[in-house]
Formats: C-alpha cells, sequence, structure tokens
C-alpha cells in the first residue's frame, strides 16, 4: 500500500512539473534557453526599430573575417596612418568601442568608464548618432574621443571606392553635428579594409585605427569569457577593442559587465588607460 502512495505521489509532482513547463512556455532543452537580448529593464528606443538602425553590412558575427596577418602587412606598408598598436614599451593601453550609439548599452559602457575615472574612444556610425544625438553629446562632455566607424556600417570593400569615400565624408557631417568636431579617426565596420582604401581615406584627413586585441564581445559572450579575451591578450601599447552596442541579435551585457574589472585587474597591474590620440601621439580633430 505504501508502495502505491509512494506512486501516486509521484506520478501527481510530476504532472504539476509538467503542467508549469506546459502553461510558462518553457523550452526543456539540453541547451540553456536563448537569453533575452534586450531585457524590459532596458527597452531601447523606438529609433532603435527603424531601418536607420540597421547595420547595412549585416551583423559582426557573420561578417567578421580580419586575419591578424593582414592587419601586420597594413601596418607596415602605411606606418604613418594605419595602427593597430602604440609605443610597446610603454605602460599604457586604449579602450575602443565600436558600432555606438545607442539607447541602451552605449550609456552602460559610459557609466562605468565614469566610475573608473577612465577615457575611451567611440567608433560612431553616422547614422546612430543622428537617432541619439543625447549620446554624442554625453560622450564628449565626459571628456571622451569620437571617432568616424562609416554612416551605416557597410563593408567598405563591398563599395566603390567612391562610393567608400562618400561614406565616410557623411558620417563625419552627421558625427560633427553632435561631437562639435571634425573627427580625424576611422575604424573600418568589420576591420575590412585594403591598400587602395587606406591611401583614399587617408587623403581625407584620417588615420585609420584597428586593434590588437579583439574581446569577441559580439559574440555575446559572458563577462568572464570577454575578460579572458582581453586580459591573456593585452600588452604594453594595446588597442582593445569592445562594442557599445551591435545588431539587433547581439547581447553585450556581459561586455558591459566585463569592463569594470578589465579596467581595476590592469589598473592594479600598472597600466594606464589613454585613449587613441593619446596612445599614438596623433591629432583625434581635422
Amino acid at each position: 500500500m505504501q508502495r502505491k502512495h509512494k506512486a501516486l505521489l509521484a506520478l501527481v509532482i510530476t504532472g504539476v512539473i509538467g503542467a508549469v513547463i506546459y502553461y510558462s512556455g518553457y523550452q526543456l532543452r539540453l541547451v540553456p534557453n536563448e537569453p533575452d537580448l534586450r531585457p524590459n529593464a532596458d527597452k531601447p528606443k523606438p529609433q532603435e526599430l527603424t531601418q536607420e538602425f540597421e547595420l547595412k553590412g549585416g551583423s559582426e558575427r557573420d561578417n567578421r573575417g580580419f586575419p591578424q596577418r593582414e592587419i601586420l602587412d597594413l601596418a607596415s606598408m602605411f606606418p604613418n596612418s594605419f595602427f593597430r598598436e602604440g609605443d610597446t614599451t610603454e605602460k599604457r593601453v586604449a579602450l575602443t568601442f565600436d558600432d555606438g550609439p545607442d539607447s541602451v548599452y552605449t550609456p552602460q559602457m559610459l557609466d562605468v568608464l565614469k566610475e573608473h575615472e577612465v577615457k575611451a574612444t567611440f567608433f560612431y556610425i553616422g547614422n546612430r548618432a543622428q537617432l541619439f544625438p543625447e549620446v554624442i553629446q554625453r560622450t564628449v562632455q565626459e571628456g571622451h574621443i569620437v571617432g568616424n566607424h562609416s554612416l551605416d556600417h557597410p563593408d567598405i570593400m563591398k563599395l566603390s571606392i567612391e562610393e567608400a569615400k562618400q561614406n565616410v565624408l557623411q558620417a563625419e557631417e552627421a558625427l560633427l553635428q553632435e561631437a562639435g568636431y571634425r573627427t580625424a579617426l576611422f575604424r573600418s565596420p568589420y576591420g575590412s579594409i585594403d591598400p587602395e582604401r587606406i591611401e583614399e581615406i587617408e587623403k581625407l584627413g584620417y588615420k585609420i585605427i584597428a586593434w590588437n586585441v579583439d574581446s569577441l564581445d559580439w559574440k555575446s559572450l559572458s563577462a568572464e569569457q570577454v575578460k579572458y579575451n582581453i586580459l591573456e591578450n593585452v600588452r604594453e601599447g594595446s588597442i582593445i577593442l569592445q562594442h557599445s552596442s551591435g545588431g539587433k541579435e547581439e547581447n553585450l551585457s556581459g561586455s558591459v559587465s566585463a569592463l569594470g574589472e578589465v579596467i581595476t585587474i590592469l589598473k592594479n597591474e600598472g597600466y594606464e588607460f589613454v585613449t587613441i590620440p593619446e596612445l599614438l601621439g596623433i591629432p583625434y580633430q581635422k
């Protein structure tokens, strides 16, 4: 009899659990459910739901392909206009953030930097700057540097030379309205660029900024993964790449969470955080 009671009780418990799973919509899987990339606590503004917010060339996840040997070759070919690191004899590093601004992640990155009294360089997209002018203004007011990350984030290798130049110049005008100056720094979307385009963009008055430490945060990594990718690769003169926004499918909460710890650890190791113009000894405006 006791055995029957136990069996009945187990059946009832199983039924209750099944009902909860069914009516809650939870998916019973062997891997965790997909995270809510934009939780209710951080709802995006309507502007982020418009076509102007879209990355023209698509997400980083689908388009990144920038072998380190190619970066090294370009740095050697254009030592005065293409940079991927600073002086390797000084314990200084530069934090850089791509793809902003937005209403969710960019303000959070700015909050962390303000808390730790660190200045960084933000490569902003022209169309997004027009959607979130107050974020650009805050960036400048808090002492950060604004760089050009194109008008709408195309793969400029798929544009003609003239189209690429016009895209950069249109972004320059959009950023000028809110930053208050014409930036002299350019970073190509996806890091995709070739010698011919470097020469033409240099003629527009730009220095092209790459990186030598990639957080890979565009893969929607956890804070621990982002920290590992940065701390295991950083060295004197490093230019560190993170993102302050991205495609709608990208979750940068791990990158936000990692930032404060990365700053604290590197400061404790004796590193100084500087902006790109400070690290490289180049002007930030034309």
